[in-house]
């Protein structure tokens, strides 16, 4: 009976050793955790060149995106008086840059003013119709020479924000520029109200009431551009008109001149020279206008005339989105004339994937597109934005 006495209690002194080695395991164990731990926090805090990469490039990455973020003023606003704002206004964002060179992007809320609601924006391509007469304010910067152009703090250029959204099919594709609107208030009001939404619009600088010709081509779908007056070979007897770009003026007169023209209206995609034959020739002088206008996010249109043009070159060292006029389709003005050269870009367009025509708002010019458009659609041609062509001139 004793000896039943003494079992349970010497497995009782057998459990209590079982668990002070447990314990004493754990102690271990916890204190290595611990260890690592300290060892890993020193790694971090040491001065590792990989690390301190890093660190600069969330912080550089972080911060326009912050800045881009903040709720919309009244400035912003929707026709219909609701608040406008961006994607990544309701976000922190942060990027950091990962040893094998990949952007992990990091989003976290961020908390609202509680003002109510707001329209978000999301289109980076083209802009939500509602909203398609109205400047994205983030956008645009004040200057002594007017409100211009500018990309974005979260890299949103203007050249997409306004741009014509397409289907993407690699199909055949045209762009049609028909060009002086603002110079006459018939021509353009006939041009907004027949010609297709995909035809896209040279709104000429020296014009009259852009603004609201601006607005009025917004609304009903069409892609701007705005035309400027360059030097051409025999100025001053063919003189383009106020405000052109000469040769022989300072990098400061024309850029100034420049951005008075791009000052007289907002929503565009890019700039279209005016006559300039002998302005595009010349290198030195191109090379001011282009650069200033690749740092603003915009593309540039050169309209095919001038057989000496240097856009080409300038543009690509650039990286300048560009563009090409491969035909003038009215300088015969004769409906059938222009109908016969539209006829000619089709045939461009179906041998290159591609074409690009300019005219001018003449009413021979505006019953002939009107017409081989609806044709051609049904042919399978798709009318496309100037900037859908320009984007891919600077594609790899």
């Amino acid at each position: 009976m004793g000896s039943d006495l003494h079992a349970p209690l010497g497995q009782d002194r057998q459990a209590g050793r079982r668990h002070n080695t447990w314990l004493s395991a754990s102690l271990v164990f916890g204190c290595m955790a611990v260890g690592a731990v300290l060892v890993l926090s020193l790694y971090a805090m040491r001065g590792d060149d990989k690390l301190k990469q890093v660190a600069a490039v969330a912080k550089t990455e972080q911060a326009p995106a912050t800045a881009s973020d903040n709720r919309p003023t009244s400035s912003h606003n929707d026709p219909s008086g609701m608040p406008r704002s961006n994607p990544n206004s309701g976000a922190n964002i942060e990027r950091t840059l990962t040893n094998d060179g990949s952007v992990v992007t990091k989003y976290t809320p961020r908390q609202r003013d509680g003002k109510g609601p707001i329209l978000i924006d999301a289109q980076r391509i083209g802009q939500d119709p509602r909203v398609a007469a109205q400047p994205n304010e983030a956008l645009l910067e004040d200057s002594p020479d007017g409100r211009l152009p500018i990309i974005g703090p979260d890299g949103t250029r203007p050249m997409d924000q306004y741009a014509r959204p397409w289907s993407g099919a690699r199909g055949t594709r045209i762009a049609i520029v028909v060009g002086g609107l603002g110079l006459s208030q018939t021509g353009t009001q006939r041009a907004i109200q027949q010609l297709p939404p995909s035809v896209t619009f040279g709104m000429a600088a020296s014009g009259n009431s852009l603004q609201r010709w601006m607005q009025e081509a917004r609304r009903t779908g069409h892609e701007l551009l705005i035309q400027v007056p360059l030097e051409p070979f025999d100025y001053p007897a063919n003189d383009p008109g106020p405000g052109t770009l000469l040769i022989k003026s300072s990098v400061k007169d024309n850029l100034s001149r420049l951005h008075l023209a791009m000052g007289e209206i907002t929503n565009y995609t890019g700039i279209m020279n005016y006559l300039g034959g002998r302005y595009l020739s010349d290198a030195g002088a191109l090379e001011p206008m282009l650069k200033d206008l690749s740092k603003r996010g915009l593309l540039f249109l050169d309209d095919g005339t001038s057989a000496q043009s240097k856009t080409a070159v300038v543009a690509k060292a650039l990286q300048l989105p560009h563009a090409f006029g491969d035909l003038t389709l009215d300088d015969q003005l004769q409906k059938d004339a222009i109908l016969k050269k539209l006829d000619e870009l089709e045939r461009i367009a179906q041998r290159r994937g591609q074409a690009i025509g300019v005219a001018s708002a003449f009413d021979e010019s505006i019953d002939a597109i009107r017409e081989w458009s609806e044709e051609a659609t049904q042919r399978g041609i798709e009318i496309v934005g100037i900037s859908a062509l320009a984007r891919d001139s600077v594609d790899p």
